[in-house]
């Protein structure tokens, strides 16, 4: 019987520090018989020398591609933009099962090249529940960098390149340092509090010391009525933490932003769910994800009306890579050493289930 192994691949985004898999999780695979073979990654805020203390075999940067097929590639974000066939078989965030922009000739490759997708955003449990997310740092890291542009924006200045933080404490006193040593005063509105995500926004607002009447926790019950909401436009930042799965009413609109005119309050959207290229995107104001380097979009808010910004990074738990990176890892370890036995593994099976059905709607949509 052949040695279980996964190949951790290094990310290609710019900015992306995090790891599907740390040396803490890569030493318990190991432990368990598995072989685990890691890219060499300056950027990964693990070094390749915590990797090889725990056993890990150390091979070049990118170079899985060229890795026998037998190989399982594991990594987080999805691969750059490429023609070239998949045969391998790979676990990682693809975001094209939503129909996201270009998803059809994501998953041509994988049918050109015979591999197989396994998206980890759709590994989830008997109950429906993803077995591994980064929800709770996105939210808690989508609230830090609203309020950060909320206190730029407040100085009349931008807000310029963010940094990962070593720490969340670390990350809790630069945004209180820079609010003028506390958050509280600031209005805040979190949709999908109950949620994962939301409730790691939520954390984060208390923490820098917004005062609890002033973080206004909105789930399913709140925005039954259907958007968009008046609410949004009362607070200074509003962050947006639900997961997509159908159409719904939009949240926020152009034509309600400039109606408000000097009105409005709101100064900044932090849209942490990211559905930027999603056809039912909830806040159609802007068109493009935001990057560390320009973290900030401004919206047309109509001529003589206060600024508003829309942060919308796609990789938000990076601000705090290595301690995400060891939650994640964590949530994601039994459903990694079940994977052996993948074809009656029920995670497994039911991810490779839904990926066969999408690469059959990729497979009609470009003609293959």
């Amino acid at each position: 019987m052949s040695t279980p192994s996964f190949w951790l691949r290094c990310e290609k985004k710019p900015f992306e520090r995090r790891a599907a898999l740390t040396p803490t999780t890569a030493k318990k695979l190991i432990d368990a018989g598995f072989e685990i073979v890691v890219e060499r990654d300056d950027q990964r805020i693990f070094d390749d020398a915590e990797y090889e203390a725990v056993g890990c075999k150390l091979v070049d940067n990118n170079s899985w591609p060229s890795a026998p097929t037998h190989y399982p590639i594991i990594g987080l974000k999805e691969l750059p933009v490429s023609d070239d066939p998949l045969p391998h078989t790979h676990i990682q965030f693809a975001h094209c099962y939503k129909k996201q922009g270009g998803w059809s000739s994501v998953l041509a490759r994988f049918y050109k090249g015979g591999g197989t997708l396994y998206d980890i955003e759709f590994l989830n449990d008997a109950i429906g529940r993803r077995v591994a997310a980064f929800g709770y740092h996105a939210g808690f890291a989508g609230a830090a960098a609203g309020a950060l542009a909320f206190s730029a924006q407040r100085k009349g200045e931008k807000l310029g390149q963010l940094e990962p933080y070593p720490n969340e404490d670390a990350m809790i006193s630069d945004v209180k340092q820079r609010l003028g040593g506390s958050g509280k005063g600031v209005r805040a509105l979190v949709i999908g509090a109950l949620g994962r995500c939301g409730r790691g926004a939520v954390d984060l607002f208390k923490k820098i010391g917004l005062e609890e009447n002033d973080i206004l926790k909105w789930d399913m019950a709140e925005t039954a009525k259907g958007g968009p909401f008046q609410e949004i436009l009362d607070v200074d930042i509003f962050v947006n933490c639900i997961y997509l799965s159908s159409p719904i009413p939009h949240f926020l609109t152009y034509d309600q932003i400039r109606q408000a005119g000097e009105d409005r309050r709101l100064s900044v959207v932090v849209d942490v769910s990211c559905d930027t290229t999603n056809p039912h995107n909830p806040i159609p104001i802007y068109s493009i994800n935001t990057t560390f380097d320009a973290p900030t979009v401004p919206v047309d808010a109509g001529t003589g009306n206060p600024p508003l910004l829309v942060i919308s990074i796609d990789h938000l738990p990076t601000l705090l890579p290595r301690e995400a990176s060891e939650q994640f890892s964590s949530d994601l370890l039994p459903s990694l050493l079940d994977f052996p036995q993948r074809e009656h593994a029920r995670v497994w099976v039911d991810a490779e289930t839904l990926y066969k059905e999408k690469l059959a709607e990729a497979v009609k949509a470009e003609g293959l």
